[in-house]
């Protein structure tokens, strides 16, 4: 190993030593994270019914080409049929109770 690559590598420990330590004793890097998450959050609420009708629609989808495969004869394994009908489950949750769901996940 170069000289320049350890030196990088050790500068790179230092970064991440100094960041663990400030959020250890220095809460800021979570309030600063927690403030991002918030903005992007606001950001994202304006779109929530355009994201929402996306996500039907590609589940949608993802149905069609299950159906599709069965057509011909091919079988979707059996981790993709979960991980498609998990999520139509909670994006029918997200669309039917959404004031029940930010309840339940606002504690």
């Amino acid at each position: 190993m170069t000289t320049d690559r350890r030196t990088i590598l050790a500068s790179i420990g230092a970064l991440s030593s100094a960041i663990a330590a400030t959020g250890c004793c220095l809460p800021l890097i979570p309030f600063v994270a927690a403030a991002g998450l918030a903005g992007g959050a606001a950001f994202f609420t304006r779109f929530q019914p355009y994201l929402l009708c996306i996500s039907v629609l590609l589940i949608g989808y993802g149905f069609y080409q299950a159906s599709r495969a069965r057509r011909c004869n091919r079988r979707p394994g059996i981790a993709s049929t979960v991980l498609l009908w998990m999520s139509a489950a909670i994006v029918l949750v997200m669309v039917l109770f959404p004031q029940a769901l930010a309840s339940l996940l606002a504690g």
